[in-house]
């Protein structure tokens, strides 16, 4: 097996199927530079859910990505700037906002855009991956 030189964080991404995916994103999409990817929901999420999933309040709730002030400042990325958001499953163009990340790690809330970068494969679990995904950022 070959090595891949690519940051993740350890306990993420860690034994023989994160280096495998590792390096398969390597080879397909040539990747620079990994970022670990979690979904989850939040408060926002939760009020325009309850406004319904065709709402304005929704949409801004879950069309978006976290990172932290570190990781933008490196990629030169401002708050709400547009960025291609990039995993093995799919990619999306999203406003950027800073989290309280630890740098290396994006959140996207649980909603449409989060469904096309986990993707539908279960691994015959029932459950995709919803934390612990391989994905690239890429300032619009």
């Amino acid at each position: 097996m070959r090595t891949v030189s690519a940051k993740y964080s350890a306990g993420v991404l860690d034994g023989r199927v994160g280096r495998v995916l590792l390096a398969w994103m390597a080879e397909v999409t040539n990747m620079n530079e990994y970022f670990t990817l979690i979904t989850g929901r939040t408060p926002k999420q939760g009020e325009g859910l309850h406004k319904g999933k065709d709402s304005e309040a929704y949409r801004r709730a879950t069309a978006l990505v976290e990172m932290s002030l570190e990781d933008m400042a490196r990629l030169g990325i401002e708050e709400g700037q547009v960025v291609r958001v990039r995993t093995a499953a799919g990619q999306v163009e999203v406003p950027v906002r800073a989290g309280a990340l630890p740098p290396g790690l994006l959140f996207v809330p649980m909603g449409p855009v989060a469904n096309m970068l986990i993707g539908a494969k279960t691994e015959g679990t029932g459950m995709p991956p919803f934390k612990g995904l391989a994905a690239e950022v890429e300032p619009r």
